[in-house]
């Protein structure tokens, strides 16, 4: 999958985790909307983990704390 595909798949997966637990909020006892958000949120963890082997990390953590600094910085690269 390119990085494009990626982003919007985790887009995806972040936006109904959102609404899973909005409707889990007004619905607590509502088990199988627990279910789907439970399901949910394990896709949108193996899909950014996937992402994150391939492209580095999305999110600022004490173990990459500086790994953006390593990266070429967009001036870096030649555009010819």
């Amino acid at each position: 999958m390119n990085k494009d595909k990626f982003l919007r798949r985790l887009s995806a997966l972040g936006f109904s985790m959102y609404e899973y637990r909005l409707y889990a909020d007004t619905h607590p006892n509502d088990m199988e909307a627990l279910r789907l958000l439970n399901e949910c949120r394990k896709k949108y963890l193996a899909v950014k983990e996937e992402y994150e082997n391939e492209y580095g990390p999305l999110t600022l953590t004490g173990d990459n704390s500086d790994e953006w600094l390593k990266d070429p910085w967009p001036w870096d690269n030649d555009a010819n």
